[in-house]
């Protein structure tokens, strides 16, 4: 008996039509299903609210087979978590980009935010790199990175 894998990731949102503007508009997620109202039997002993109603997204995640699920329960409501990276339960997720500065300036310029600005790693098992994180709507922390180039072989 073991882990083989990994489906899916889930985020949940205070506004799920806003997040889908983040995550397909902006970051260029695609969906893969919408479900308005999930009430099902199974759901709600899953997540352990017997009267939940949540508004639900699955999103494919570029070069990818991994998804992003994205949930707004409208019942029970809850309260935004203070998601700051030191806290413990906060997460993220990181993202493979192949041009970090060009990606930033672009997200920037659409109003996103970050924690700074793209990071040259200078050290470390991901020298080389760049990194930044960017917050989605709610504050979620998303990781943009840019591995080092890796280096060519001459074969002459």
């Amino acid at each position: 008996m073991k882990i083989i894998g990994a489906d899916h990731t889930s985020f949940t949102v205070a506004n799920l039509a806003r997040s889908l503007e983040f995550y397909v508009g902006l970051l260029g997620f695609s969906v893969i299903c919408i479900r308005p109202e999930i009430t099902q039997t199974y759901f709600r002993r899953v997540v352990g609210f017997p009267d939940a109603v949540v508004k639900g997204a699955d999103l494919a995640i570029p070069g990818t087979d991994h998804r992003l699920e994205l949930f707004e329960y409208v019942q029970p409501r809850g309260t935004p978590a203070n998601v700051e990276v030191n806290h413990p339960g906060s997460a993220h997720i990181a993202y493979l980009v192949d041009d970090l500065p060009a990606l930033y300036a672009h997200l920037k310029a659409s109003g996103a935010r970050f924690r700074s600005a793209p990071i040259a790693l200078d050290e470390g098992p991901n020298a080389g790199g760049v990194a930044v994180y960017l917050l989605d709507p709610d504050g979620i922390t998303i990781e943009l990175f840019q591995p080092a180039a890796k280096p060519t072989t001459d074969h002459r």
